[in-house]
């Protein structure tokens, strides 16, 4: 039988799933570090109890070892080596079997509880928490951050909670467990030996007290150097291909180093604070031997203290000793780890800012109208985004947006999207004010295709069913087919040699040309058949024959759609229902193609100036 046969047959896999790894969080984190390690720990509260028990058990049995041994050298003693063994074999069995089996298992079900229980479930229940909780930042919380920091962030502190509730459990309330029963023996050999133990457990504490901020200010430094440094490499690697057609591998190299020498100086400060404090510590853990085996040497001399209780304060004395080592060692460790949870806990921590409102219902499926009223939208700056939009798209209706880069054609889409609030007026969508509808519920009746469209690192298969998880291989097929995406993913192979629509597309879909990542996300928009389609020059990277193959094919997945198609190329919206032109911000003209060139504004010029179907930029 195998080691998890046998872990089963003990019962290991029924114990490991009495705590939830996966249950949700009623509330965000708090900002404060002793609240917050309540949040991620909510809901193991009982297994966390029945640990702390075994783990006081077990402390407490290391000094019945010593008692142990001192009633052995007394017994011994006592009855001589003729009659040790004939006079007590009941007493001596029992200290046997205490020893052979009543220790192991209290040790055995210690691990099990640290390291089947808690450890792996504390761990998964703080970083799925924390990383729900991040997935629903706005984006503009990503924007304003590396990826790869985010993600250090969320790894580094799930792991620094599991090691604080870990060896909190396995050290310091052992530790304690060992202290207590430790006083409580000595004070049957001599309260004074009690009183000299207390003394140093003072002094000792007073000691921690005194370093153990400075190790948990250096190690947040620490923290954050080294989470900066991942995210200088993070940025860097995701970017390789630019870094390599701008020849930047030096200038790469240079930011890389200057971050990875900034935690290498924050993790030498760290070390000075942990090479001091460990000199110290050991010279206070000296001391305890000397009191405890010098002080009942002296009670032995003076008639009150036996050999047994010389042997027994003795084991303590140096089982302290160690200890003390051990202890600080794991209370350094703990202190750099609630370091880099509150380090972790800044970023990570911070309220939602886009949030469905109390009472927000889901967005009803179906024909779908937008209405922008009003609608104003500046980022929080004086100028910039969009201003006073008023504009109705009926059900169905296909409409053309047109502008210069930065006109406010993205903010349009954005604000539709929910992505960012409106800073004035509202957007309606099917009667329904979008801050009044849950957001879930809203872009899912959005089907999006953008020009630069990201790709997850998955098969194809799997990118196009992001549009429709559900749905049959049939309609993949279907979808994948109206994309004119089938011939080329049926070429694909990765590296690891998978073939077709289970070959892994790099990240960011690197693998593939800009064209056919396009066609990859056309084929997801197809299969998601939202009732609203937005089109933002989802077309721009196909060369001229795959873009008229797929706009036949786009023109059959409209019928029905609210489309909103954003385009530089101007023959793409010829045939949309209605275009309109925004500049700085504002609708600035509206009406068919034909209205518009016969108009002589802006989009005639616009059509006027393009030159291999682009917009020139306004003069």
């Amino acid at each position: 039988m195998t080691i998890d046969g046998v872990a089963s047959r003990l019962g290991l896999v029924w114990l490991g799933n009495r705590i939830d790894p996966f249950a949700t969080a009623d509330t965000a984190p708090p900002a404060r570090l002793w609240p917050f390690l309540r949040w991620c720990l909510r809901g193991s509260e009982p297994m966390l109890w029945v640990a702390g028990i075994i783990a006081i058990v077990t402390g407490t049995l290391e000094v019945v070892m010593a008692l142990l041994l001192g009633a052995v050298v007394d017994i011994a003693l006592g009855s001589g080596p003729e009659r040790v063994f004939a006079e007590n074999a009941p007493v001596l069995l029992g200290m046997l079997l205490i020893v052979v089996v009543i220790r192991p298992l209290a040790l055995g079900a210690s691990a099990a509880m640290q390291s089947v229980v808690v450890g792996p479930n504390v761990n998964t229940l703080t970083l799925s928490r924390l990383h729900r909780h991040t997935l629903g930042q706005s984006v503009t919380f990503f924007d304003n951050d590396f990826a790869g920091r985010i993600a250090q962030k969320e790894m580094q502190t799930s792991r620094a909670v599991m090691d604080i509730t870990v060896e909190s459990l396995n050290t310091v309330v052992y530790a304690l467990a060992s202290v207590v029963a430790s006083v409580a023996l000595l004070l049957t050999i001599d309260g004074r030996a009690a009183a000299l133990l207390l003394i140093w457990v003072a002094l000792y504490l007073w000691f921690i007290a005194s370093w153990l901020p400075k190790v948990r200010g250096r190690a947040a430094g620490r923290a954050g150097a080294r989470a900066a440094a991942s995210g200088q490499v993070v940025d860097t690697v995701s970017n390789m291909r630019t870094v390599k057609l701008f020849a930047n591998d030096p200038l790469e190299d240079e930011k890389a180093l200057g971050a990875m020498g900034t935690y290498r100086a924050r993790a030498m400060e760290f070390g000075h604070v942990t090479t001091f404090f460990r000199l110290g510590l050991m010279t206070v853990a000296g001391l305890v031997p000397a009191l405890l085996v010098g002080a009942t040497l002296w009670f032995w001399q003076q008639g009150t203290a036996t050999a047994g209780d010389i042997a027994a304060a003795g084991t303590i004395a140096i089982r302290i000793a160690q200890m003390t080592g051990w202890v600080s060692f794991t209370l350094m460790n703990i202190y750099a780890s609630l370091g880099e949870v509150e380090d972790g806990m800044r970023t990570l921590s911070p309220a939602h800012t886009l949030t469905d409102a109390p009472g927000a219902v889901d967005l009803p499926g179906g024909p779908a109208g937008v209405r922008f009223n009003g609608v104003g939208f500046a980022y929080g700056r004086d100028v910039g985004g969009v201003e006073r939009i008023d504009l109705d798209i009926a059900p169905g209706e296909k409409l053309g947006i047109v502008g210069a880069s930065g006109a406010g054609k993205s903010t349009l889409v954005s604000l539709l999207l929910r992505l960012h609030d409106v800073e004035a007026g509202r957007v309606l969508v099917a009667g329904h004010d979008v801050r009044e509808v849950r957001q879930v519920s809203l872009r899912r009746q959005i089907a999006m295709v953008t020009q630069d469209t990201a790709m997850f690192n998955r098969s194809a298969r799997e990118n196009i069913l992001y549009g429709r998880p559900e749905a049959t291989e049939a309609e993949l097929m279907e979808a994948a087919a109206k994309a004119e995406a089938l011939d080329f993913i049926a070429g694909l192979r990765d590296h690891n040699g998978r073939t077709g629509f289970d070959a892994h597309l790099g990240e960011r879909g690197v693998k593939l040309s800009g064209g056919q990542r396009q066609r990859v996300a056309l084929a997801r928009a197809i299969l998601k058949d939202a009732p609203i389609l937005v089109l933002d020059e989802a077309t721009s990277a196909l060369d001229s024959e795959v873009e008229a193959a797929i706009q036949s094919a786009l023109e059959h997945v409209m019928e029905g759609k609210t489309v909103l198609a954003i385009a530089h190329r101007l023959s793409t919206l010829a045939h949309m229902d209605r275009i309109i032109v925004m500049d700085a911000g504002r609708i600035v003209e509206q009406g068919t193609h034909s209205e518009l060139l016969a108009r002589r504004g802006l989009y005639a010029r616009y059509w006027d100036r393009q030159s291999g179907g682009f917009i020139a930029a306004a003069e």
